[in-house]
This record gives C-alpha cells, sequence and structure tokens, in this order.
C-alpha cells in the first residue's frame, strides 16, 4: 500500500511512521545499528553543552570540516550560475553547521554513490545531499535529520489530463527517473493497486523525464516534492500536484564509529533551528514546509 500525504505540514508529523525505500536516488536520491539514546531531539552527553565543545578533539585539531556533496539536485544543491560555486540548501546549511563547529567549512563535489565510502575512507567528514535516513545506510554511518520529504506527481501546466493523484495514473503513459524510489512508487502502486497497469518508462533523470511530457510521449512524472517545485517554477511549463508519497526524513551523514562528530553535528543543527538560522536557509529557497521541528538522529524507518 502507497502511503501518501496531503501537503508537508502532514509530511513532518508522520516522518516516524512512513517506510521509505532504500533506492539510491529519489526520495532522498534515492556503526551498527542505532545504539540507545542516538535518536532523539538531545543526547544525555549533549545536555548543557555547546556543539564547539563537542567537536572531536583530532578535528579540533585540524580546524576544517570536510563536506560532500553531490551537485545537480536544484534547490539542494547546485552551481552558482556561471560558476563552480556550490549553493542550495544542503552547502549552505553545511557551511552555517561548520560555523556552529567553530571549524573552516570546506565542500567538495563527489558523485552520489561515493558519498558513503568517502565517509568511512575519512576523505570527508560529513555528506549532506538530499539523502534518505534508510536501515540499509545506516549500516554505514549515522544521519542528522534535517529535512522530509515526498515523491510529488508533475503534470503539465494546465494539468490537461485532470489528474488528480497517482490514483488516476492508471492505465497512462507515466515516466520515472531510473534507479529513483519515485520510479520504484510508481512500479509498486501500479502493481498492487490499478486495474489497469501504468504504462511506466525510464529517464535518465528528472529534467530528461519532463521531455516526455513535452512530447506527449507522457502525461506525468514523479519527482521528489522540492526538486519538482523548482523544475515547475523555473520552466513555467509544469504543474506539481499537492500530495506526496512515502515521505520521510533526509540526513546529513556522519560515519557510524564517529559518535562525537555525530553528536556535535546534532547540536549545531538544534542551536540553528533554536536561532532561526536553519529555518532562513528552508525560506531562502521555498523549502520551509519541508523542516524539521527539533535535530534527531537515525529517525528514518
Amino acid at each position: 500500500m502507497i502511503q501518501h500525504l496531503n501537503g508537508w505540514g502532514r509530511a513532518a508529523a508522520s516522518i516516524a511512521m512512513i517506510a521509505l525505500l532504500t533506492t539510491t536516488a529519489g526520495c532522498g536520491r534515492s556503526t551498527a545499528p542505532a545504539a540507545s539514546g542516538e535518536t532523539g531531539a538531545a543526547t544525555t552527553a549533549a545536555e548543557g553543552s555547546s556543539a564547539e565543545s563537542l567537536v572531536p578533539a583530532d578535528l579540533k585539531e585540524k580546524g576544517v570540516l570536510k563536506v560532500a556533496t553531490a551537485e545537480g539536485y536544484p534547490p539542494m544543491e547546485m552551481y552558482k550560475e556561471g560558476t563552480t560555486e556550490l549553493i542550495g540548501v544542503d552547502p549552505e546549511l553545511a557551511e552555517l553547521i561548520a560555523g556552529q563547529l567553530g571549524l573552516e567549512f570546506q565542500i567538495s563535489n563527489a558523485s552520489f554513490p561515493g558519498l558513503i565510502p568517502g565517509l568511512q575512507s575519512k576523505q570527508w567528514d560529513l555528506a549532506i545531499s538530499s539523502m534518505s535516513d534508510t536501515e540499509e545506510r545506516r549500516q554505514a554511518v549515522n544521519f542528522i535529520d534535517y529535512f522530509v520529504a515526498g515523491g510529488a506527481v508533475m503534470v503539465n501546466k494546465g494539468n490537461p489530463e485532470g489528474i488528480s493523484g497517482i490514483a488516476d495514473l492508471c492505465g497512462k503513459n507515466v515516466v520515472g527517473a531510473k534507479g529513483s524510489s519515485n520510479l520504484a512508487i510508481l512500479q509498486d502502486y501500479s502493481e498492487q493497486e490499478c486495474s489497469t497497469p501504468m504504462k511506466i518508462s525510464e529517464s535518465e533523470d528528472a529534467p530528461t523525464g519532463l521531455l516526455q511530457l513535452d512530447t506527449g510521449r507522457a502525461i506525468a512524472t514523479m519527482v521528489d516534492y522540492p526538486v519538482a517545485i523548482e523544475l515547475a517554477t523555473k520552466s513555467g511549463k509544469y504543474e506539481v500536484l499537492e500530495d506526496q508519497y512515502e515521505a520521510g526524513p533526509w540526513g546529513m551523514a556522519v560515519d557510524k564509529t564517529n559518535q562525537e562528530l555525530t553528536t556535535a553535528v546534532q547540536v549545531a543543527l538544534q542551536e540553528l533551528i533554536d536561532t532561526g538560522d536553519y529555518q532562513a536557509v528552508l525560506e531562502k529557497y521555498g523549502v520551509t514546509d519541508a523542516a524539521v521541528e527539533s535535530a534527531e538522529i537515525n529517525a528514518g524507518q
């Protein structure tokens, strides 16, 4: 049964109850399990401590927080137009985190599949790249959850087919990005719920999928909500339906062996939530409804 949410507020309220898909793209591009005390708005060890005071000694000595992201997922991570400067929710939030930790900020662009291996090999300290907090990934990393998102249906402007939600896609030509959890959502719904299955094609990514809407080869696609809003706003050619499917938390990743840094980043995020600086970054990119109310560790399913 595919779960869906009507609007961001309900998504945030239901995050603990929603199962996430574990593919590496879409709905979050697409240690041992969390120990007692790892999940929650604050850990016992962190009570009354500032984020800066919790930075591991070896990292404090280096003085630099090395961060990795995977560019190409606006408005979450992208290059500033005409430059190689990384901007968006993720790079800008990571820079604020570094500031709370009292460290210099250094960010690198990497391939999405290489982010977790890079953490494990100590190439960087933190990865933030619209990554779903899933049980599979938590075998290697801890997540500090900072965002809630799900898949949204995109249709041509004016919604000529009168699509109101995923149920209306049964029997229709639709497209999903290859390897994405949004594609899996469409496939699962088609198999489980449609009396007449969807006719699903695969695209390399979300923008190339939209080309199928332009040419009439598909009437709809499913894209992560913040990305869908960005694509629709910039092009002026599409509409994003309100419901979200399989919504859940995205997390900043830290190698599971580095619990000290995990706690420090959690406290840093909570400090930014308390000051309003976190919300300001999300407001800048029009995604405030995806905000979390408190910093939690490994809150995904």
